[in-house]
């Protein structure tokens, strides 16, 4: 039961990026994540660093938005295709991923969107769940 309001807090925050003009090629996630204990100084100076280099050097990175409240945080992105989502992948495992994973646990992992095979086997550690689009619109 418990797995319910994160897919259902998950669904909302897709339903947001749908509206802003995705594309049938749009690949998007929500991440849900516990900042690790002694970590909390750390949170927003990584964050900082990660949200100036994916807008820097990332033409297709459409989204990318850090939400929080006390150890709680919640990542919403949205990338042009899967082969953006996959450079950012490839940076963010380059220059983040150690730093990021001794700050944050993460607690579930939703996708959206044509993911392809090499992002899911990227993402796989977390267990994602993949939920491509069946209907709908963008205006």
């Amino acid at each position: 039961m418990k797995l319910f309001p994160t897919v259902a807090i998950a669904a909302l925050a897709a339903g947001a990026a749908f509206a802003e003009g995705q594309s049938a090629d749009d690949v998007h996630w929500h991440i849900t994540m516990t900042v690790n204990a002694g970590q909390a100084d750390a949170v927003k100076p990584l964050l900082d660093r990660m949200v100036a280099a994916t807008q820097a050097n990332e033409p297709g990175a459409l989204v990318y938005d850090y939400m929080g409240d006390g150890d709680q945080v919640h990542i919403s992105e949205r990338y042009a295709d899967n082969a953006a989502a996959m450079t950012h992948m490839g940076n963010f495992g380059a220059n983040f991923a150690e730093e990021f994973m001794q700050t944050f646990s993460i607690t579930s992992v939703a996708v959206y969107g044509p993911a392809g095979d090499d992002l899911k086997e990227v993402l796989a550690p977390f267990s994602p769940i993949f939920m491509p689009q069946i209907s709908g619109f963008a205006r």
